[in-house]
């Protein structure tokens, strides 16, 4: 999974890298102990024996060169667009993949499957095979629009509902009854859903802006109200998960990759010196400084923050090797 994940975000870097002049020494699929090697042009491609993801090399990427196929000696603007090649990879592989799981799993409608039994909507007399085409005189296209309109009823007022069945419709008032587990209101329904290729295109892109959306208030719900250690995971912690999600099929194997994907493109990100988003986050801070803040004061942060990250990584993989064990 690293590999799916890191090597498109380090060829996104190198693509962009040879587009602006910028000469890419080596670009490496695998880390630690060479294996094979092979120059094309004026590049090296290596493989090497660790599979926890690669780098792509630049000429110039950690210290000043002087010469005009340098990272350095580019402008802001490329250096930047270099710089987010490699999280618009990450975003793009997971809006591919969700596109292939959506054609794989199809995609919910506002037809229905099923009714849970003493719900609101059985009592009201709604049966599987019925279309919800109308709430509240708002017409629902899909099923992402149904269940946002019982969301937003914070007090189980009644509800009216416009329902096809059998090519006619007919109308019908229910009330959402609170469920205390879920803290929300539910009508007792569950979508059927349906397979077509050229849906699968936008409900993927959907469905990945979904995921990235849960992942961001995921993240900011971290930051409100605190870290709790178990629900953070490093490499180790990654290996159990997709052990324990392969176990479920390919889609859910998929699901998880996306996720992934998207943590990756979020974190890299952050403006931690080290990461793609502390190199644009300084090249910003020289722009802003006028030049006062130096080359030399971004390598000291750099190695400043790549210590920050081998010391959390080495606290993230122990807690998941505790995390083994219960």
């Amino acid at each position: 999974m690293l590999l799916v994940l890191v090597i498109p975000h380090e060829w996104g870097h190198m693509i962009v890298a040879k587009l602006c002049g910028v000469k890419v020494n080596e670009f490496s699929v695998g880390m630690g102990p060479l294996l094979f090697q092979r120059q094309k042009g004026e590049t090296m491609y290596s493989v090497r024996a660790l599979p926890l993801g690669g780098f792509c090399a630049m000429e110039g990427e950690e210290e000043a060169v002087d010469s005009p196929t340098s990272y350095s000696s580019k402008s802001n603007l490329q250096k930047v667009a270099i710089l987010l090649a490699g999280v618009t990879m990450n975003i793009l592989i997971a809006v591919l993949v969700s596109i292939v799981v959506v054609g794989i799993t199809g995609f919910p409608s506002n037809t229905l499957e099923e009714i849970t039994p003493g719900s609101p909507a059985e009592k009201a007399g709604i049966m599987a095979g019925d279309k919800i085409v109308e709430i509240d005189g708002v017409a629902v296209k899909d099923w992402t629009e149904v269940t946002t309109a019982i969301d937003n009823n914070k007090d189980g007022s009644s509800m009216h509902f416009v329902i096809e069945r059998g090519g006619e419709t007919f109308e019908k008032d229910i009330a959402p009854e609170y469920i205390e587990d879920e803290q929300r209101y539910i009508v007792g329904i569950v979508s059927m859903y349906k397979k077509n290729i050229l849906r699968s295109v936008p409900e993927g892109v959907k469905l990945s802006a979904e995921l990235g959306t849960a992942f961001v208030q995921a993240i900011a719900s971290m930051f409100r109200d605190g870290i709790n250690p178990d629900d953070v995971a490093g490499p180790v912690g990654l290996v159990r998960a997709v052990d324990q999600t392969s176990s479920y099929g390919v889609a859910s194997y998929m699901m998880l990759l996306i996720i992934v994907s998207l943590n990756l493109a979020f974190f890299n990100l952050l403006p931690i010196p080290g990461l793609d988003g502390g190199k644009i986050f300084f090249i910003l801070l020289k722009i802003i400084s006028r030049g006062k803040i130096t080359d030399e004061m971004e390598y000291k942060a750099t190695l400043a923050g790549m210590a920050l990250l081998i010391t959390l990584v080495i606290l993230i993989t122990a807690n998941d090797i505790m995390n083994l064990f219960k």
